[in-house]
């Protein structure tokens, strides 16, 4: 999991035109639904905008291709196998539960200071690494040292969390893209359903935040040390949204190219029309250093379903017109 280093105002923006076009014989438009990572309260985020312009008829679950990175990976799953109206009231009925989180990575309770130490130690890594591929295989290199020193069950143990999440823990017909690291050669891993790991691996492998996700013999890092929100895998696609809990920032040098901006300039230059959403002003406190709180995943989530219900006329447009191209 990264999280955001420079403030950024913008909440909402725009590539594309929004009329849509009633020309049946006008080629199929493909499109793409980008969902970037935010630890426990950016997968709330992500839900309830989901939820909420799925009540304005902004169906965003049926994109030809959904990319999940991190806490976003797990929201992809989510929403291929459960409503958004039944992932936000899950999320909503945890405020009056008041249940006890158990500790670990993206989505849970972790010890006191853990968040801080992991930022620390990783940016020491970031200032040490000379680029992106540098980094990726700095952030295996320490990330297997950790491995090493621990008790050898907490991939047995993140496993049964992440499946615990999923009401239907099997890969969906469509195409989803879930983003990994790993974590002994840097390289970047991108799974779907022909990959031959199963969903929950998957998951659990994007989510892993600092330490590596064990699957047989190999070992994988957050997928958010790929790039930022992954969007650039949204290429050749026609539309194109991305949700970013984190706002488009990024921790490393802008000369990397792993920032939203990069990936959607990369995205434009292929014909893809694009469109971005950030948390608006008011839920920023959610997210960066709290991310990982669970108790705010009912303010993020009702936060999200608020903002895609006010964007939902807007979108109306770009992803309805999509739609009418023939997508199924």
């Amino acid at each position: 999991m990264t999280s955001p280093r420079q403030p950024d105002s913008s909440q909402f923006s725009s590539t594309a035109p929004s009329a849509p076009t009633d020309d049946a014989s006008a080629p199929r438009t493909r499109t793409a639904l980008v969902l970037g990572g935010g630890g426990s309260t950016g997968n709330a985020w992500l839900i309830g905008v989901i939820a909420g312009l799925a009540d304005v008829g902004v169906d965003m679950a049926r994109a030809d291709v959904i990319i999940g990175t991190s806490a976003g990976s797990t929201t992809a799953a989510q929403i291929t196998s459960a409503s958004p109206a039944e992932l936000l009231a899950t999320i909503l009925s945890e405020a009056a539960q008041h249940r006890p989180a158990p500790s670990g990575p993206t989505g849970m309770r972790p010890a006191a200071g853990t968040v801080v130490d992991q930022m620390a130690r990783t940016g020491r890594i970031i200032a040490d690494a000379a680029d992106a591929p540098d980094l990726r295989r700095k952030l295996g290199a320490a990330a297997l040292d950790l491995d090493a020193a621990s008790d050898g069950e907490r991939s047995a143990r993140w496993r049964g969390v992440v499946a615990a999440r999923l009401a239907k823990p099997r890969w969906p017909e469509r195409t989803m893209l879930i983003t990994a690291v790993d974590a002994r050669t840097g390289a970047a891993v991108v799974f779907d359903r022909h990959s031959g790991v199963e969903l929950v691996d998957a998951v659990a492998a994007s989510t892993s935040s600092g330490a590596p996700y064990h699957l047989g013999d190999d070992r994988y890092l957050d997928g958010g040390y790929r790039r930022n929100e992954n969007a650039d895998l949204a290429a050749g696609y026609d539309r194109v949204v991305v949700l970013s809990p984190f706002g488009g920032r990024s921790r490393y040098p802008l000369e990397w190219g792993m920032h939203l901006g990069a990936q959607v300039a990369e995205l434009q230059a292929g014909g893809s029309n694009v469109e971005t959403i950030f948390p608006d002003g008011a839920a920023e406190h959610l997210f960066g250093a709290n991310a990982m709180d669970p108790s705010l995943r009912p303010p993020a989530a009702r936060a999200g379903y608020d903002q895609g219900r006010n964007l939902g006329e807007r979108l109306t447009g770009f992803w309805q017109a999509a739609r009418a191209g023939g997508a199924g």
